[in-house]
């Protein structure tokens, strides 16, 4: 095969197509969480076996370190009104700036300039319109009396991506359970499988769990607009690794171990963090890493990760670790099985041994 060929069509956005039925996208979550289908795809191999995710315990070897992203999705869809039309408004909590002031998306755009007022909740919360900033998102200044946090749990809606037209029934399903720090306007979807006793029965076989923070904006799921990918910017989001992390994943790789990332927040965030050797050290700020096919890998052996949308950056960060061809052959096979796609759907592990 000419590489050098192989290389150049994989900075194409159009080599990470795939034809999805819309019937396969998954509209609600299980009833059980790990009852999930699980494909298993060879790392380098490229072969495939099919089982269901509490069978993941049968990939994972004691020693190896477990990474999960911390996050919690905050109520972050605001619906209001403009102050003097009554005009509809949506507006999407992006990061928050300063204490009262967020980057924000908003619907529709073109009524909401710099000094336009809206109200949401009859009053109980108010947001000015500061700047418009890059992309057209709106810096927002808010104003109410109380707590905020507690404001938002009120009045705000889980910002479930666009593909899912169903109503959430029950808003922690969009939460993985480890969850512990506001802050993101998308779920980890990765870990979404895991339950309490899932990573108990982890914990009892010798994997190791180290947990970072990495707060998703929806930068990971805008659509890449440009031929050639390596011209895509990424938004930036916040990540934090902790000074016991960093330690918990450098004894692994010295102890001769693997580390598995559940979800591509996960790999962003190791590998934004490590330095060209792969150590590790306690550190915080923001990232805007891109990993597509030609990126040299640093910490990530394995990955825990759920179907993306055709022509996404997830889906060129997973080709980048399993091979491209490897990873659109997967997701045909996915295809005609039938499995379950997006968010609520069901999970692939890239494994390393294979």
């Amino acid at each position: 095969m000419d590489m050098t060929n192989t290389a150049e069509i994989e900075m194409h956005l159009s080599a990470y197509d795939y034809e999805l039925p819309q019937e396969l996208i998954a509209q609600d979550p299980l009833l059980d969480r790990s009852s999930s289908r699980l494909m298993v795809l060879g790392k380098e191999s490229g072969n495939v076996t099919h089982c269901h995710f509490r069978q993941i315990l049968d990939y994972l070897k004691p020693g190896d370190c477990l990474v999960l992203n911390n996050t919690r999705v905050i109520p972050a869809r605001l619906i209001g009104e403009k102050e003097g039309t009554g005009a509809h408004i949506e507006l999407l909590l992006l990061k928050r700036q300063d204490k009262d002031v967020w980057e924000t998306l908003v619907h529709p755009g073109k009524k909401l300039r710099p000094g336009a007022r809206v109200s949401f909740g009859g009053g109980l919360l108010k947001g000015e319109i500061l700047e418009v900033v890059e992309g057209g998102d709106r810096l927002v200044r808010f104003e109410y009396e109380g707590i905020f946090e507690e404001i938002l749990d009120r009045l705000g809606e889980m910002p479930l991506p666009p593909y899912i037209t169903h109503k959430l029934e029950d808003r922690n399903r969009y939460q993985t359970v480890y969850a512990k720090f506001d802050g993101s306007a998308a779920a980890p979807t990765a870990g979404l499988h895991f339950t309490k006793e899932l990573l108990q029965e982890v914990r009892d076989m010798g994997v190791n769990i180290a947990e970072v923070t990495l707060h998703v904006g929806l930068g990971t799921f805008r659509p890449v607009k440009v031929d050639d990918v390596r011209e895509h910017q990424m938004h930036s989001e916040y990540y934090q690794v902790s000074r016991e992390s960093a330690e918990l994943i450098n004894r692994t790789k010295a102890e001769g171990g693997r580390v598995i990332a559940v979800g591509t927040t996960s790999v962003r965030t190791l590998e934004t963090a490590a330095a060209e050797d792969g150590h590790l050290e306690e550190q915080s700020g923001n990232t805007s890493i891109f990993i597509h096919p030609g990126y040299r890998w640093k910490v990530v052996d394995g990955l825990i990760t759920n179907f993306h949308l055709p022509k996404s950056t997830l889906i060129m960060l997973v080709s980048s670790l399993a091979g491209r061809e490897h990873v659109l052959a997967a997701y045909r096979e996915a295809v005609k099985e039938r499995y379950r796609f997006f968010s609520f759907g069901d999970a692939m592990f890239i494994n390393p041994a294979d």
